[in-house]
């Protein structure tokens, strides 16, 4: 089974660095110009400083050569995703396509492997999400991750062939649980940064952690996701990691945002998009989700971080 991976940023240049060890791997950059410099210089030190690419990394910018692959990774932004899928479909046909994104589509309200079932409807999707950032993977520091798709005789395969051993896959069948968590859990992490960027303190952000979980799960359960999906690596598991890291972009932003500072232009922070779907989504379900509410109209400017607390300190007394 041949595996590519699209998408050259600093996550899909780890996990090809990764899934090599299995065997050849084909990565494509949508830039022939980084592309050519990732094949002849073997580095990526503007994604990933001071990692080598081994040498069964062949590089390229042609994509018809790339979608040769039998397995397609998706290292791409999820708002990039359908319409990269839409206007590439016949390369995409009848592929086992694995999104390795995290978010939720503004324009159609879906998950990625809803956006790869909408744009090529003959290919199986799948999603690889949990708690990871790109340089442990790189840096073959061990990391565990969730390898969700519907059909089970590919997940079993997609499982094998993926996993390495510093990379470990658990499979479910539960697509919808595995993608929400991984999205929502970035809304959860601005909340946090925002809570010790602001100096409201550890207690504060244990807080929001849970009381967010509890979102998480609300949204998760409406949308028929498992009751025990969100319990796991691509739930708890990612929240955990990325509401108490300062190498998670959307808790960086979450700090800045408490210090009332700016955050680097151009850097894409997946929870600002999703904070804005998951209150359209809550809107139009009917549920209350106030700390992701709270998260939009802060990334808007319609909140200061003092405001938003004492909004969300002065709801009615209730039950846990």
């Amino acid at each position: 089974m041949s595996i590519a991976i699209l998408g050259a940023g600093a996550f899909g240049t780890s996990l090809a660095i990764a899934i090599s060890a299995n065997g050849p791997v084909t990565l494509w950059a949508r830039d022939a110009h980084i592309a050519e410099m990732l094949q002849t210089t073997r580095t990526n030190d503007a994604r990933l400083p001071g990692v080598q690419l081994p040498h069964n990394i062949d590089v390229t910018a042609d994509l018809t050569e790339a979608c040769q692959a039998d397995v397609l990774l998706l290292a791409l932004p999820t708002q990039q995703l359908g319409p990269f899928l839409t206007k590439n479909a016949d390369k995409f046909a009848n592929k086992s396509l694995i999104a390795c994104c995290k978010g939720i589509d503004l324009t159609t309200l879906r998950g990625p492997t809803g956006i790869i079932q909408a744009a090529v409807p003959s290919a199986v999707p799948a999603i690889l999400t949990g708690p990871s950032f790109a340089a442990d993977i790189a840096r073959g520091l061990p990391t565990a991750l969730t390898l969700a798709c519907e059909v089970t005789d590919i997940s079993k395969e997609l499982q094998r062939q993926l996993s390495t051993q510093t990379l470990r896959l658990y499979r479910s069948s539960d697509v919808i649980g595995a993608e929400l968590g991984g999205a929502l859990k970035n809304v959860i992490a601005i909340a946090c940064g925002v809570c010790i960027g602001a100096g409201l303190g550890d207690s504060a952000r244990a807080a929001l952690l849970t009381r967010g979980f509890a979102e998480m799960q609300r949204l998760a359960l409406d949308l028929k996701a498992g009751p025990d999906t969100l319990s796991g690596l691509s739930g708890f598991g990612d929240l955990t990691l990325t509401c108490t890291s300062d190498l998670s972009r959307n808790y960086r932003y979450g700090l800045a945002l408490g210090r009332g500072e700016q955050f680097g232009a151009g850097t894409t922070v997946e929870g600002v998009t999703t904070a804005k779907a998951v209150v359209d989504l809550a809107q139009k379900r009917h549920l209350d989700l106030p700390i992701c509410a709270t998260v939009y109209a802060l990334t808007i400017g319609e909140l200061t971080p003092q405001n938003a607390m004492a909004q969300l300190l002065s709801r009615p007394l209730k039950e846990e």
